[in-house]
């Protein structure tokens, strides 16, 4: 909706003394219907104001959407997957930057199991929770792509468990 009201030629203004208090989620599992649940309307709102793409006609606005929005939901968690699988193809020449590279993505993703398997126990690590949460966002990035393009998105509201 401020999308809409601000490519009508309003001014959407900051307000530092304006708050909003949200409770967690009850749990991950929760925290992943609801993360889908806006992913799918994150791709559902790109759709629907396609014609904000046009930096021509709103300059700065177009600017702000792409960035801040466009590619947080489609670029950003594509390219984690396209960057580990170049790296598995530029680690075989055994160029050591690439090795050193795709080592550390295996790290991290290692990391991420890890705070996954310790999840499962309802262990918080932060050093492993973080990474996991990390890879459990842009999961639910593209869980909620799927739920978009085979239609699954349904307009009734669900709620989530909060804490």
């Amino acid at each position: 909706m401020t999308m809409r009201i601000a490519a009508k030629g309003y001014k959407v203004a900051y307000e530092p003394q304006a708050f909003a208090v949200e409770n967690a989620s009850a749990s991950l599992a929760e925290e992943l219907k609801r993360k889908i649940r806006i992913a799918a309307g994150g791709f559902q709102s790109i759709v629907r104001l396609a014609p904000l793409l046009n930096g021509f006609r709103y300059g700065v606005l177009s600017f702000q959407y792409i960035s801040h929005r466009v590619l947080r939901w489609t670029l950003a968690p594509l390219a984690l997957l396209v960057a580990f699988g170049s790296n598995v193809v530029l680690a075989t020449t055994g160029h050591r930057f690439y090795v050193a590279l795709l080592w550390m993505q295996v790290f991290f993703y290692a990391l991420a199991f890890i705070g996954f398997l310790l999840e499962k126990r309802k262990i918080k690590v932060k050093a492993f929770f973080v990474p996991y949460y990390f890879c459990f966002m842009n999961y639910a990035v593209f869980r909620g792509f799927f739920r978009y393009l085979t239609g699954n998105q349904s307009v009734i509201w669900e709620k989530s468990k909060r804490s």
